[in-house]
């Protein structure tokens, strides 16, 4: 088998086993972890990262698409709620493509420098530009009431930074940390792979 072939099948398997994670997550509810905030952090973004670091653009959008055609599948067999307004795919579907190609692209930059702390700003980017996506196309959609709720006095800047700092900062943290942990554990495999390769060789 030829290395473009292999290359193209790995990215396959990894796209779908990511992938599958995502939703694994979701069904099980382990990527929804209850915060003080009353509000739960959410980790089911953080396999697109990882594709993205690891394989590239592609695979994290594809695993990003698997991400929010399954949201898309939970808001639909939501009778009512918050979570209806997810039935729409320009808030469920399209942020969640997006993010990862933006995470890959903030890595490629930051890696020409040193790969680990490139790893942390880009995933660490790619959760913070996840949770500006889905609160921009909600408001987009729905207006500045679905967030704000219609209330006097209270601004949607206020809303988004109570968001921002209740969930968001939590959520770039575990974002930093897990896709560190994961992309340094298989850059260390591969390289150990190489060294091995070469010893034999010699």
């Amino acid at each position: 088998m030829d290395n473009k072939k292999s290359s193209v099948i790995r990215k396959l398997v990894i796209t779908a086993a990511l992938g599958s994670l995502t939703i694994f997550l979701g069904i099980t509810r382990l990527g929804l972890i209850p915060w003080v905030s009353g509000v739960s952090i959410t980790i089911m973004h953080i396999p697109a990262i990882i594709g993205a670091i690891l394989e590239g653009s592609f695979v994290g959008a594809g695993i990003g698409a698997i991400f929010g055609i399954f949201s898309l599948f939970q808001a639909n067999q939501t009778p009512a709620g918050f979570d209806t307004l997810f039935r729409n795919p320009l808030v469920s579907v399209l942020p969640r493509i997006l993010f990862p190609v933006i995470t890959w692209g903030v890595y490629y930059l930051v890696s020409r420098w040193k790969k680990i702390p490139a790893v942390i700003i880009a995933s660490v980017t790619g959760t913070i530009i996840h949770t500006a996506l889905v609160l921009g196309m909600l408001v987009l959609t729905n207006g500045s009431g679905v967030l704000t709720g219609g209330a006097e006095g209270v601004t949607l800047w206020a809303v988004l930074g109570a968001i921002f700092v209740a969930n968001g900062i939590p959520e770039a943290i575990a974002a930093g940390v897990l896709t560190t942990l994961v992309v340094a554990a298989r850059l260390g495999f591969s390289s150990s792979r190489r060294k091995s390769k070469l010893s034999s060789e010699e």
